[in-house]
């Protein structure tokens, strides 16, 4: 029903967005990655809305799997009990069935119906129409999110690893599967065979008796190439990939996986051009392992949406008729919707009035994954004060990121206070330079904890933070987000998607394309001066590939530009100069 869905946000901020758009016929994206988080979560919903609460205990079995399906359980009843009510409500009230067709965009065949329903007078004919318009109704989906490489092992109380079924990705995709949704999961964050193969084991994400497919794959991919990779590993074991959702490298929220060079508008058109040939290469795949399995032959439907960056009307019309796309994703602004998303009000405000400036790629993630931050977030200040009180680093309760095992036997996480401890103390007693001491001390203490920090607003804007819990705030927003200046209504920003408004009108924005080519600029720069004093063979040919890349991307985009027709020609122009100006900026950069 509608044309744009809101991506996964952080941990806590899109937690329970669904419970907040899902009746409107607006999809969005659930991260349950964090089992405690969840369980919280569950409990707050289940007392708002009367409804008996029983613990799932951390220390029982299968835990993990157990709270995240209780909890999506949940999100299922209460959304569809919201929506059945929606749809019994009589129309022309100023009630949430009116605003259900009012946030439909304009193309829709059931905002066109509900507009010419509204010119009938009352009668049994009005009555018809009303009828056929609630047949015609549907709930946005319920999708979750799971970073395949986020998958940590988990030992017992007695020191026993639990097995491969249970570490965290696993668990999280079995508290998925067992649930009453019928939506997807996306993965993200690149390939992990071992959640891959653990797919199989369930047959929800095989077709049913209708060759149906209840529960779907998507994959968040950032080029052509990862992608039919990963959907043919997937298709040979009878998997259908059910949507490619292409995320721009850098011009995103949250971790930014950034590509060897290569920019959004020539990774979509490999997409377009491909299309046809690889649904084609993965039938040939899919359909013999299905056989294998005892299922009848399907072919099901394959969809490619695109999210990163966009921030208008034209771009998202642009982007979904030149390139085919199926849908877009919008994130960032969405934050700024406290209607959508979990923002405590203090962040909110901060974000609101907040410049380009303070948005920038930081190396704060324990991942060693670049990562979208907020220079103005509490939890950058707390950092910053434990820093200066002499005890960087955050308690580690969660540890859903712990990886390093340079001083301990059991993995730690490098934004705990016991790692940076350690590494400094190493440092310190190192005989390298004072001032390149100074340099990679300051490179540990920029992690931050996360596991905490993206959580935290949920729990201050739903009141249950509990008592000496931290309440430093993280945020990931993309770099888009700068140029939304103010705190907007659900009607507000869907109004802005499809072009009703114009939230932007008094601000000067580049192209989407423009942004993530100067994004990529600027993180080749930065690149470049990281390796100024040793910068061998094998890099500096990876550097001159990189910058070759952009190159072409730019070479593109001037002939690309000609093609846009839902734009003035005063702003094809200045796209034409600003991406002048980012060539010579580009030439600039000697390698």
């Amino acid at each position: 029903m509608h044309s744009f869905h809101i991506p996964v946000l952080g941990l806590g901020y899109s937690v329970d967005t669904p419970l907040k758009v899902a009746r409107y016929g607006i999809s969005s994206v659930v991260s349950i990655v964090d089992d405690e988080l969840v369980e919280r979560m569950r409990q707050y919903h289940s007392t708002q809305n009367g409804l008996p609460f029983t613990p799932i205990l951390k220390s029982g079995p299968d835990s993990r799997s157990k709270r995240i399906t209780a909890y999506l359980n949940l999100l299922n009843e209460l959304v569809n009990r919201q929506f059945e009510e929606l749809k019994q409500m009589p129309f022309n009230q100023g009630m949430d069935i009116d605003r259900y067709f009012n946030l439909l965009p304009e193309a829709s065949a059931s905002k066109q119906g509900y507009e010419l329903m509204n010119e009938y007078p009352e009668g049994e004919r009005k009555q018809i129409f009303q009828d056929l318009l609630r047949a015609r109704m549907n709930k946005g989906a319920i999708d979750v999110n799971i970073m395949a490489k986020v998958d940590k092992m988990n030992f017992d109380a007695d020191g026993n690893y639990t097995g491969d079924t249970h570490t965290d990705a696993l668990a999280a995709l079995k508290g998925f599967a067992e649930s009453d949704l019928d939506s997807s999961v996306v993965l993200s964050a690149g390939m992990n065979p071992r959640l891959y193969s653990y797919l199989e084991t369930f047959k929800c994400f095989y077709p049913d008796g209708n060759n149906e497919l209840r529960k779907r794959i998507v994959l968040k991919v950032s080029d052509f190439r990862s992608a039919l990779i990963q959907a043919k590993f997937l298709a040979k074991k009878g998997l259908w990939v059910s949507e490619f959702r292409i995320e721009s490298g850098l011009n995103c929220g949250g971790h930014a996986f950034a590509t060897d060079g290569l920019l959004l508008g020539p990774i979509l058109e490999e997409f377009k051009l491909k299309r046809e040939n690889m649904i084609h290469e993965l039938l040939d795949l899919y359909q013999p392992a299905l056989a294998e399995r005892g299922f009848t032959e399907a072919s099901p439907a394959q969809k490619i949406s695109v999210q990163g960056g966009i921030g208008t009307m034209q771009e998202d019309v642009f982007l979904r008729e030149h390139y085919q796309m199926d849908a877009t994703g919008w994130g960032s602004p969405f934050l700024l919707v406290p209607e959508a998303t979990n923002v405590d009000e203090h962040t909110l405000q901060q974000l609101a009035g907040a410049g380009h400036d303070d948005f920038y790629v930081s190396s704060s993630s324990p991942l060693g994954i670049l990562f979208n931050n907020f220079s103005k977030s509490s939890g950058e200040e707390q950092r910053l004060s434990r820093i200066a009180n002499g005890r960087p680093g955050s308690p580690c309760n969660k540890k859903y990121l712990v990886s390093n095992t340079e001083f301990t036997e059991h993995p730690i996480c490098t934004a705990s206070r016991e790692y940076q401890h350690l590494k400094i103390k190493q440092l310190k007693h190192s005989e390298l330079p004072v001032d390149e001491i100074q340099k990679q001390i300051d490179a540990v203490t920029e992690k931050v904890c996360l596991c905490e920090g993206l959580c935290a607003s949920a729990y201050i804007k739903n009141d249950i933070l509990k008592a000496r819990e931290n309440k430093a705030v993280t945020i990931c927003p993309g770099p888009n987000i700068a140029f939304f200046s103010g705190v907007y209504t659900l009607d507000d920003m869907v109004s802005h998607i499809y072009g009703h408004i114009n939230l932007l009108e008094a601000t000067t924005r580049p192209n989407m394309f423009i942004n993530e080519l100067n994004l990529y600029i600027d993180y080749l720069k930065k690149d470049i001066s990281g390796y100024v004093a040793n910068l061998n063979e094998k890099k500096g040919k990876y550097l001159l590939k990189f910058k070759d890349q952009l190159q072409q991307g730019i070479t593109y985009y001037k002939q690309l530009i000609p093609q846009i027709s839902n734009q003035t020609q005063d702003y094809l122009e200045r796209m034409l100069k600003d991406l002048v100006l980012s060539e010579e900026k580009l030439q600039l950069l000697n390698i």
